[in-house]
């Protein structure tokens, strides 16, 4: 029960409480404004495959809840939504539901109304390091998934009242999981992962790095929000913007593992950017919690304002299709600069490193 009633807590302060960070590094990114495109609009592609999987485009909408009952509704709704438009969506956490059978529907609900969208598994990696493969393997077949997401989620978990503070062998329990049916994505959840980590993640078979970069929401701040004590309130908020932002991630880790950028994507213009500097895909949760609390249609909608955000700026940037991304001209300028000037990359051989 602590498991579930902790889901509604998060639900809830997300859509009452100031949970985000600050500075994701788009900031420091601008597209160069091509006043003589050479592009028609309306020729404009967006569809992309990853992982083996065909999308409309390349956005997803970022692993966020289930495991209470009051959660059913929110995951039915964003699955209509990306079914309809033939997107894709992360469930949250399934520890509740392979605990708990009786709240297993809350995620199976997803497969039931996107049977035909890219569907991605989400378990931590504190559960795969207690239990082993047997948990990545019951959320799989729990939502009938195309991927599994394990998630680092060791910020949260420091501050939270309940947390696991177990972290060591977690190598170890990626690396046994490639024997899974599907791929394996390893996911940060606010705090950003650098390129170091990555390298040893590929090494252990993993197919790709959701980056979930600061900028976002603050996994610490929503914790602030339960904490029971004072200390750990204040030591708390000294952590809400604790991490990677977004973009230092996405420059450290594209090169090496297929990226999904997540972390403060708030528009199309920060898909777009995104994938500019390397990027495959871009997700965002926050954005479609309250939508989802309405009804389909506000998912919907919402979706079709990124979506309508990123061909705009494709348009305006000369793009026909999502790889020209990765070869127009852009302009980096700030922090995100000072972040090429310590990884020791010269801004014009990581222009040249984006051209995939």
């Amino acid at each position: 029960m602590q498991t579930t009633n902790r889901k509604l807590d998060h639900i809830k302060i997300c859509l009452e409480k100031k949970v985000e960070s600050s500075y994701t590094g788009f900031e420091d990114v601008m597209l160069i404004h091509k006043a003589l495109p050479e592009v028609d609009y309306d020729k404009i592609r967006l569809d992309v495959e990853f992982l083996g999987n065909k999308l409309s485009a390349p956005f997803l909408i970022a692993s966020m809840t289930g495991g209470h009952p009051e959660t059913y509704e929110i995951n039915k709704n964003l699955a209509i939504a990306v079914e309809n438009l033939n997107l894709g969506m992360g469930v949250g956490s399934q520890r509740a539901g392979i605990e708990r059978k009786e709240v297993e529907k809350t995620f199976s609900v997803v497969r039931e109304y996107a049977p035909n969208a890219f569907i991605y598994a989400n378990i931590g990696i504190a559960q795969i390091i207690e239990h082993g493969i047997e948990y990545a393997e019951k959320a799989i077949e729990m939502v009938e998934a195309d991927a599994i997401a394990i998630h680092l989620n060791f910020l949260q978990e420091v501050i939270q009242p309940e947390g696991d503070l177990k972290a060591k062998g977690a190598k170890e329990a990626i690396s046994e999981l490639v024997e899974l049916k599907v791929p394996i994505i390893i996911k940060e959840t606010g705090a950003g992962i650098a390129r170091e980590v990555v390298f040893e993640l590929r090494e252990s078979g993993v197919r790709a790095i959701d980056v979930g970069g600061k900028g976002g929401t603050s996994w610490s701040g929503v914790e602030v929000y339960r904490a029971r004590d004072e200390l750990t309130r204040e030591v708390g908020m000294n952590f809400w913007d604790w991490g990677l932002p977004t973009a230092f991630s996405i420059i450290d880790v594209f090169d090496i593992l297929p990226t999904i950028a997540t972390g403060g994507i708030r528009s199309g213009i920060d898909i777009a950017k995104a994938i500019a500097i390397g990027a495959d895909m871009a997700s965002s949760a926050l954005p479609f919690l309250k939508p989802a609390t309405k009804g389909y249609e506000e998912v919907e909608k919402k979706l079709k304002y990124f979506l309508r955000g990123l061909k705009t700026a494709m348009f305006l940037t000369g793009c026909e299709k999502i790889e020209d991304l990765w070869r127009i001209h852009i302009f980096i300028s700030g922090k995100l600069k000072e972040w090429l000037e310590f990884r020791e990359i010269n801004i014009h051989e990581f222009l040249r490193r984006r051209e995939k």
